[in-house]
């Protein structure tokens, strides 16, 4: 199966738009189909952003949202503190994906992270969501 680490901002707009590629792969990885790989930091992350009020989510939908990809994760012990990213709130994504071994750090903001780190290539929603497609074709 494969592994990924989604950033925060592929939760909120799968919750901002539920037809959307990174909605795609959040249902991917809450069936089984992906395996999401999370952090204790990544999941509090999560669950600080999504329940901001400006985005007006019901906290119904935030706590069923969090609750299945807290049950559907691979739940990842950092082994060690990475500080590469311009924004150092993002290095908790590459320390995670380091973790578990990650395929793929999922993101809308690609200029936030190096192209790849370890075993991971770092790609925009729409870019696996093409990968998965291409490959359940052959």
């Amino acid at each position: 199966m494969i592994r990924v680490v989604l950033d925060t901002n592929v939760i909120v707009s799968a919750l901002l738009q539920p037809l959307g590629p990174s909605a795609y792969l959040l249902v991917q990885a809450l069936n089984g189909s992906l395996q999401i790989c999370l952090t204790g930091a990544i999941f509090a992350e999560y669950d600080e952003v999504i329940s901001r009020p400006r985005l007006k989510r019901d906290p119904e939908i935030i706590a069923a949202s969090l609750h299945a990809i807290r049950n559907a994760a691979l739940w990842v012990r950092v082994m060690r503190t990475i500080t590469v990213c311009p924004d150092p709130d993002d290095n908790i994504f590459l320390e995670c994906a380091e973790a578990a071994e990650a395929e793929y750090l999922v993101t809308g903001n690609v200029r936030h992270f190096p192209t790849a780190w370890a075993t991971c290539q770092i790609v925009k929603p729409r870019v696996l969501l093409d990968l998965l497609t291409a490959a359940n074709k052959d």
